[in-house]
């Protein structure tokens, strides 16, 4: 059962990963965007103001493909799991997943 609660909160932070690297991927290209918008702009404040967005838009690059690879990474490692999980024990899995399939059936008939 506490292997079950692990994956559940691994498969939750998983998805809040993967939340939060689509909502950097957005930031960057809202970010991009404004600094292609104001390229004719001149002006010390907006050439600093410039020069910083870009050092931190190259940084954010940086980060969001570090946590790309880490994502893919343990993805990979959370498949294998569960592949040599199902070949060690295939009549558990079918239970879980007949067990679920019936939990969500009931879920959505009762809508």
């Amino acid at each position: 059962m506490a292997t079950q609660e692990q994956a559940v909160s691994a498969e939750l932070e998983q998805v809040t990963k993967e939340k939060l690297m689509g909502d950097l991927r957005v930031v960057v290209a809202d970010a991009e965007e404004l600094l292609k918008a104001t390229a004719n702009q001149t002006g010390e404040r907006i050439v600093a103001a410039r020069a910083k967005a870009e050092e931190s838009l190259k940084a954010a690059k940086i980060r969001l493909a570090e946590a790309q690879a880490v994502v893919v990474e343990k993805t990979k490692v959370a498949a294998k799991a569960t592949d040599d999980y199902v070949r060690a024990n295939p009549w558990k899995a079918v239970g879980i997943g007949t067990a679920v399939g019936f939990v969500l059936g009931l879920l959505i008939s009762r809508r």
